[in-house]
């Protein structure tokens, strides 16, 4: 008992040295400045509703991807090589899962015909959503791991578990009209055509609830299961809360311009989920081998590194992409000749 006692306080002890220690002035300055970089969002193309076309959604995926990549230079400068890399994996892997994402809410544009000029402000208000969502259970997931060292043993499982049933699932359609949907229509009347942007109306005396609310309430409540998914996963990467934040902020900020410009192209991603689904099984099976090494159960080379994860999420993600494109073209010339 007085041994096991013994490592778990070595463990904590070694976990405090290699923190990152972020001071409350900083978390300060990066919520700040992304809420700069949303409300920048919010006038620039809110302003006046439009459809966003290719080009422009082009330019704002390029923006966001750099606003990325120089928070990473700045981690790299101030924390030091071993944090960036924890800081670029876990951005990788947030917005790999973010692109799968991308065709549920497909589904739910499509399913309650929201107007193409009003999708984006759709999506910028159910990432706003994400975003408060992802912070509780980042919040939640820190202090858990900052206590408990078994809890890696939960997350490693439950992320083995997920991956097995996005193998066994991957031909399922996903029901926009989750139970959370369904209580709303059954509480409140609903009209049967969109109000522009208006989330209510008054109709006769009396209120009304639109399509707009029901969509953003289907986006937002997606958004909270897809964080039961991603929030383990990049705390298999990193456990610094600062790092797990930001990056998937920075990954969901590039998320509606992402939307706009794959469109169909997320159904040519075939493989997808079976390379996320890889991604997951590797990030869990490290989770394990982590709380199996702070228990002092196994050796510390058995660990996997983080520089050896990025290269396989990378690698996975590369052949899943390259495989997907290639089946895709040869299904079209199949259609073709025939």
């Amino acid at each position: 008992m007085r041994i096991g006692t013994q490592v778990l306080a070595q463990a904590a002890e070694r976990n405090q040295q290699e923190t990152l220690g972020v001071p409350w002035w900083v978390w300060l300055a990066t919520l700040g400045g992304l809420v700069l970089l949303l409300l920048l969002d919010l006038v620039i193309v809110d302003r006046k509703p439009h459809e966003v076309g290719m080009a422009e959604a082009a330019r704002w995926v390029i923006f966001y991807v750099c606003c990325a990549l120089l928070f990473g230079v700045g981690v790299w400068l101030l924390g030091g090589h071993e944090f960036a890399v924890q800081y670029f994996t876990g951005y990788v892997v947030e917005y790999s899962l973010s692109v799968d994402n991308l065709f549920i809410f497909m589904v739910i544009m499509s399913s309650f015909a929201v107007p193409s000029i009003h999708q984006h402000r759709v999506l910028l208000i159910g990432i706003v959503l994400a975003l408060i969502f992802r912070g509780f259970f980042i919040a939640v997931g820190a202090q858990l791991i900052a206590r408990f060292v078994w809890v890696f043993f939960v997350f490693g499982a439950f992320l083995l578990w997920t991956a097995v049933n996005m193998l066994r699932n991957k031909e399922e359609s996903e029901d926009p009209e989750n139970a959370v949907v369904r209580w709303v229509r059954k509480a409140y009347p609903v009209t049967e055509r969109f109000h522009g942007t208006k989330m209510s109306v008054k109709i006769d005396g009396k209120r009304w609830l639109t399509p707009m609310f029901v969509v953003i309430v289907a986006i937002g409540s997606s958004d909270v299961m897809f964080a039961v998914d991603s929030i383990p996963a990049i705390f298999g990467i990193t456990k610094e809360s600062f790092l797990v934040f930001t990056a998937n902020a920075f990954a969901l900020m590039g998320l509606r311009q992402l939307y706009f410009l794959l469109g169909n192209l997320v159904d040519r991603l075939v493989y997808l989920s079976a390379g996320l689904a890889v991604i997951l099984a590797f990030i869990g099976f490290k989770l394990i081998v982590h709380a199996l090494h702070e228990y002092g159960w196994v050796p510390e080379w058995l660990e996997i590194g983080n520089f050896l994860s990025l290269g396989v999420i990378v690698s996975v993600l590369l052949v899943t992409a390259l495989a997907s494109l290639l089946r895709s073209r040869g299904e079209q010339h199949s259609k073709e000749r025939a």
